[in-house]
């Protein structure tokens, strides 16, 4: 007998990050030539000033979660990650630093359940891989009256100069980084296809909007290669 067929969006994320959680730190900051770093502090800019709860959907390796731990010393910051490789590596930074106010979590960001509502939910290179419809309704639940959802992943370009310059960074990330760090060949192959076909901005919108959330807005960053969606859920 065969078991349940495997979830095509959950194949992806294994065959593109088996083994890359020792380099991924390394490759997220190199391969976007710090650039990560600045779409971080954009996202941050993005949160309440005086948060008391902050979720951090598909958090890696706590990257963007410690960033917020030590931005709200007395907020309650929860990352989560489907991959035990990448947790166990944000456990040990968060521990390293010292960091009493961050948890982390294993579960798919779209089973993830909290009875204790949210300040802010926010993503980082999630929406590509979502079910988000399921996504953002469950965000919609574990958000506060006038929470805010944050979510930003790689888009593809409008403008055919920058597709240029799109395709000249994924062929040098291609014949030089693949070589260089074999572990992540398939999504240096892949990523551009995805990136390329997936259309989550205008998905996550129609969510958004079926959720009722309000003060939708898109904003485009560095050359349109990502996109930082921010909405509220309505009330007070």
């Amino acid at each position: 007998m065969h078991g349940p067929p495997q979830d095509p969006r959950l194949e992806l994320i294994e065959r593109f990050f088996s083994g890359t959680g020792s380099t991924y730190d390394f490759i997220v900051n190199a391969a976007t030539f710090g650039i990560d770093r600045r779409w971080k502090r954009e996202i941050v800019g993005t949160l309440p000033s005086r948060p008391n709860r902050i979720l951090d959907l598909a958090c890696g390796t706590g990257i963007l979660t410690i960033r917020i731990a030590r931005r709200y010393p007395a907020c309650q910051v929860v990352g989560v990650e489907l991959r035990d490789e990448y947790l166990n590596i944000a456990r040990m930074k968060a521990a390293k630093k010292g960091l009493k106010n961050v948890e982390f979590v294993l579960a798919r960001a779209e089973d993830y359940h909290s009875d204790r509502p949210f300040d802010a939910i926010v993503s980082s290179y999630l929406a590509k891989y979502a079910v988000l419809d399921s996504l953002t309704r469950n965000c919609h639940a574990m958000l506060r009256p006038g929470g805010i959802l944050v979510m930003h992943d790689f888009t593809y370009p409008p403008e055919e100069y920058l597709v240029r310059i799109w395709r000249l960074y994924f062929r040098m990330l291609q014949s030089i980084g693949s070589p260089l760090l074999p572990q992540w060949r398939d999504i240096f192959s892949g990523l551009p296809g995805l990136i390329r076909t997936t259309r989550w901005c205008e998905e996550l919108e129609r969510a958004l909007v079926r959720y009722q959330f309000e003060e939708i807005r898109f904003r485009p960053l560095t050359l349109y290669g990502s996109t930082l969606a921010t909405a509220r859920r309505a009330g007070h």
